[in-house]
């Protein structure tokens, strides 16, 4: 569907298109559907990934502490996660502050419990924080508190979509 025509710079809800459960109240949010959400979570875990792996390789890779190296890594998971976002919503024309603005109403609260679920994951994983980038426990915590941390934020990215909150603002820029 063209949403072109009706996106003069208001927020538009997509839920009144796509991914309408029909269940208020019985089993999901209105509005939302758990394709929508993943979708998002994914979006969003895209950009984390690719900072936190960043992140952990530099700081394994220069022998810095757990407490930098997590610094580090949660900092460009941010950074990251918010690019993917800003990036997009630049390209579809968007000024530079407003754009700002999308991304962090976007993916703030995303990726806040993406970091606080991978990073409690690997912090819980005996050996993980030691481990090095040579090692199958360094990538297996890794990697597995990302699989919790998708598990964990989608629910919640649903819930928000829902109620016209989080990834859904990105929506009415495309």
């Amino acid at each position: 569907m063209d949403h072109t025509a009706h996106h003069a710079g208001t927020v538009h809800d997509h839920a009144a298109h796509e991914g309408h459960t029909g269940r208020e109240g019985r089993g999901g949010p209105a509005g939302a559907s758990w394709s929508t959400a993943a979708k998002a979570t994914l979006h969003c875990l895209t950009g984390c990934a690719i900072g936190e792996i960043t992140g952990m390789a530099i700081g394994t890779a220069l022998l810095w502490g757990n407490v930098p190296t997590m610094a580090l890594a949660i900092g460009l998971a941010f950074l990251f996660g918010y690019s993917f976002t800003l990036f997009a919503v630049l390209r579809a024309g968007l000024n530079f502050k407003t754009a700002i603005k999308v991304a962090l109403a976007a993916d703030t609260v995303s990726i806040a419990v993406m970091e606080l679920v991978d990073n409690a994951i690997i912090a819980l994983t005996p050996g993980a924080m030691d481990a090095h980038l040579d090692e199958a426990l360094f990538w297996g915590a890794l990697l597995g508190g990302f699989a919790v941390a998708f598990l964990v934020t989608t629910p919640l990215n649903k819930w928000m979509i829902g109620r016209g909150k989080g990834h859904a603002v990105v929506h009415a820029y495309h």
